[in-house]
C-alpha cells in the first residue's frame, strides 16, 4: 500500500506571507503551523496586567513591550511564537514592525491547554534566544509565577506565590505578584475536582 502522502512544509518567508493574510493568527514551528486558540478571560487580565504594569514602569528607557500579537522569531530553533508579553531593550528591535528577535524577557501565561507545552518544548526553543534572560510563567489557574533566569552554569528556576515579590533582574524592576492579579477572578490555589462517587 501507498503511504499516504505528508503535508508539505512551509519555509518561513511562506508563512510570513501566509500570516500577513491570515485572520487567525498561527505561531510557526519548522514549517509547521499552529492557530493560535481563543484564551480565556483570566488568561487575557492576567497578560493585560503584566504588560501594563511593564510599559508603564518602563516608560522612558530604551526597552520596548510587546503584548500578544507581536511575532518573535527564534532563529537556531526555526520557529516565530507569539508570546504572551515580551520586552526587548535591543535597538536592532526597532526596526522591525513585525518581529522581535533579540528579547531579554518573555512572559507566557499558563492555562490548562498550553502548561506543559510552555514548560517544556516551547521553553527548549526560547533558551536558544542568545539575548533571553529570564523567562516567566505566570499561572491563569492560581496565584503562582515561576521564574527562570539565566545565570553563568544554566537556568535557575525560581517558584513564586501570591504574597512574594517577582524581581525581573534583565530589565531591574520588582514587581509584587498580587500586582499581576489585579482584577482578576484568579484564585490563591487552584481547585482540584473532586473524587466521584
Amino acid at each position: 500500500m501507498p503511504k499516504p502522502a505528508q503535508k508539505p512544509l512551509m519555509s518561513s518567508p511562506e508563512y510570513l506571507m501566509f500570516e500577513s493574510q491570515s485572520r487567525v493568527k498561527h505561531e510557526y514551528v519548522r514549517g509547521e503551523l499552529f492557530a493560535m486558540a481563543g484564551a480565556t478571560k483570566a488568561h487575557n487580565d492576567v497578560a493585560g496586567n503584566v504588560h501594563s504594569i511593564l510599559r508603564a514602569r518602563l516608560h522612558g528607557r530604551p526597552c520596548r513591550t510587546y503584548i500578544a500579537d507581536v511575532k518573535l522569531r527564534v532563529e537556531p530553533a526555526d520557529v516565530y511564537f507569539y508570546p504572551d508579553v515580551l520586552v526587548t531593550c535591543d535597538p536592532r528591535d526597532h526596526a522591525d514592525p513585525l518581529v522581535v528577535r533579540h528579547p531579554v524577557l518573555v512572559f507566557e501565561v499558563l492555562s490548562d491547554s498550553t502548561a506543559d507545552y510552555d514548560r517544556g518544548e516551547k521553553f527548549a526553543d526560547y533558551r536558544r534566544i542568545e539575548s533571553l534572560a529570564e523567562y516567566v510563567l505566570v499561572d491563569s489557574r492560581a496565584k503562582r509565577v515561576e521564574v527562570f533566569r539565566r545565570e553563568q552554569h544554566g537556568w535557575r528556576f525560581l517558584p513564586l506565590a501570591a504574597g512574594d515579590t517577582l524581581t525581573l533582574a534583565s530589565i531591574g524592576l520588582d514587581v509584587p505578584v498580587a500586582a499581576l492579579y489585579d482584577d482578576t477572578d484568579v484564585p490563591e490555589r487552584q481547585a482540584h475536582p473532586s473524587p466521584a462517587g
